[in-house]
């Protein structure tokens, strides 16, 4: 069985590094590919495999099944030994990236360095992304590293959300957390509504959201203290009974640690003329009743003619007999 391959890859200049994170590579292949490894990488790559099957071997020589969709996280200094069934091969993307913010991915689980093989619920968002960077990659893009380096931002997160073990619709719990997020209730009686132990719901919540439930809550809180300080002329001791908080120098103490300025500092800032500000005094969401009780691509898009602008085929198959595509290669 034969394969083909297409490959672009780009060297960023020190500055871009400063956008958090830059696309070194992209490449889509089809077919019996060549095995790839064992070899060791000094940045990481995300292989998404949307049609067929095959292996993966890790570090310490346990073999791993690959099932379509999935994804393979190739991460820096982890040796890898991978490829498809060369009976019938498999339809892969892959970007390669780097940056300082890939540390803050990880540490929101985004990144796995420790879950190489992850089955996917559908491929088509992060080949999607894929195709992007694949567009952005034409030859004299004079927006190329930007461009890039914002497509693979935007993998990430349809990554996460293609994950098999996480709802299309959100993480339930989650939801939950979101909906009471302003009742005065503790983080052990969040717990408790829900069936849980706390230990299980901070288990439930960082596997979630990259966060504590603690942090997550008051992300939710402040977000939502935020829109009443804007959108309303409740004193601050009403806003902070609004989001949970019965204390208000408390409320104060914590809205101006985590958002760097005072509620009331906050307000004048943002002070505005707020079309149907009357009306918005009852904002209830998340969770708060309005009488304040305080509760509450498989390929790229080409114009027409079967090749796109970077030279990737309208079905997103690289052919070899394209002039722009590159000699078979592993990746």
């Amino acid at each position: 069985m034969t394969h083909h391959t297409w490959m672009r890859f780009f060297s960023p200049g020190p500055v871009h590094h400063g956008l958090g994170l830059v696309c070194l590579g992209v490449g889509l292949q089809q077919g019996a590919i060549p095995v790839v490894g064992p070899r060791t990488l000094d940045h990481h790559v995300a292989v998404v495999i949307s049609t067929g099957s095959g292996w993966y071997r890790s570090a310490d020589g346990r073999r791993t099944t690959v099932t379509a969709p999935a994804l393979l996280w190739l991460t820096p200094g982890i040796t890898h030994h991978y490829g498809p069934d060369q009976q019938d091969g498999w339809d892969e993307s892959f970007v390669d990236f780097t940056g300082p913010a890939t540390t803050t991915y990880t540490e929101l689980g985004y990144i796995e360095p420790d879950r190489p093989v992850v089955p996917l619920a559908d491929a088509t968002a992060p080949r999607a992304a894929v195709a992007r960077i694949a567009r952005a990659a034409r030859h004299g893009n004079p927006l190329l590293e930007v461009e890039t380096g914002a497509a693979v931002h935007e993998l990430l997160v349809a990554l996460r959300r293609a994950r098999a073990d996480t709802d299309a619709e959100g993480d339930p719990v989650l939801q939950a957390l979101a909906r009471d997020a302003c009742r005065p209730l503790t983080v052990a009686e969040h717990a408790a509504r829900h069936g849980m132990t706390p230990a299980a719901l901070r288990a439930a919540v960082r596997r979630a959201s990259g966060r504590s439930p603690k942090d997550y809550l008051l992300g939710i809180r402040l977000g939502h203290a935020k829109e009443l300080l804007v959108a309303t002329e409740l004193p601050v001791a009403a806003v902070a009974r609004r989001v949970g908080y019965d204390d208000p120098a408390y409320f104060s103490r914590l809205f101006t640690r985590r958002v760097g300025t005072a509620p009331v500092r906050f307000r004048e800032q943002q002070s505005r003329t707020v079309p149907g500000a009357a009306e918005t005094e009852g904002l209830g969401d998340p969770g708060v009743p309005a009488d304040g009780a305080g509760a509450g691509v498989h390929g790229v898009p080409a114009d027409g003619d079967g090749a796109g602008e970077s030279g990737v085929p309208a079905d997103g198959v690289p052919h070899t007999d394209h002039p722009e595509s590159a000699p078979p290669r592993s990746v």
